[in-house]
């Protein structure tokens, strides 16, 4: 997983330079995660100098970037004040989490990859880590642990354009976990993404990909109803 924290690209010069691609995809990935991970909260104006700077590219290809962010709705160019990070909310997002329902059962169904034994270690791996961060709960290690099981479940699947929609979606609707996180309980929330694991890691074991479909959309539903009864009780208080 790409950290938050930015790491320098090699110069043109250096040996190993890294392609026009993957200079793309670097700024990309950390530009998203550092939305992801509020690094860039919601209303921040980022600055195309300062960023070109620190990327040693020419504003061109930071452009590019940034339209592929606004095009997955985690930015929006606004005439005379520039890039900012957008704001999220949930029941603008019901429909995406409505999506991501219908997607998650295609996991199981489109061009399965079986998994390895060192496949499933990795999620062994996550559970318990997620065992040890319960003890003392924080948001940032729910977030990076929610991230990396994320991309074990996306590559259950060899279907590259459903990994490819998946994965934007979920940039989308992770913040709304995040920015709710108050109301939801953190404790409560490692509890729910440890069933999660458990239950996918369950049916992973025994091959059973079209169970681990079934088990993803029920978790990304429950989620959901967490989140919708939450706005609704803080839209009651409001209104007592």
């Amino acid at each position: 997983m790409a950290d938050s924290q930015t790491e320098t690209a090699p110069g043109p010069g250096h040996p190993h330079s890294p392609s026009a691609k993957e200079r793309h995809e670097r700024m990309y990935q950390l530009l998203r995660d550092r939305i992801y991970f509020l690094d860039y909260a919601p209303g921040c104006v980022l600055s195309e100098v300062e960023l070109a700077q620190e990327f040693e590219v020419s504003r061109t290809p930071l452009r590019r970037v940034l339209s592929r962010l606004e095009a997955e709705g985690l930015v929006q160019s606004v005439h005379g004040v520039g890039t900012i990070v957008t704001d999220v909310d949930i029941e603008a997002l019901q429909q995406v989490y409505q999506l991501r329902m219908e997607l998650a059962e295609l996991l199981g169904r489109l061009c399965p990859v079986p998994r390895t034994p060192e496949d499933l270690d990795r999620i062994r791996e996550l559970i318990q880590r997620c065992d040890r961060a319960m003890q003392a709960p924080d948001q940032v290690t729910f977030l990076r642990l929610n991230m990396q099981f994320f991309q074990e479940v996306t590559a259950l699947t060899g279907n590259l354009p459903l990994r490819e929609v998946s994965e934007r979606l979920y940039f989308q609707v992770s913040r709304v976990v995040l920015k709710m996180m108050p109301q939801l309980g953190l404790q409560d929330e490692f509890k729910a993404f440890h069933r999660e694991m458990t239950d996918i890691l369950a049916a992973a074991e025994i091959g059973d990909w079209a169970a681990i479909g079934l088990i993803r959309r029920a978790h990304i539903s429950m989620s959901f109803m967490r989140m919708m009864r939450h706005r609704v009780r803080a839209d009651d208080d409001a209104g007592a």
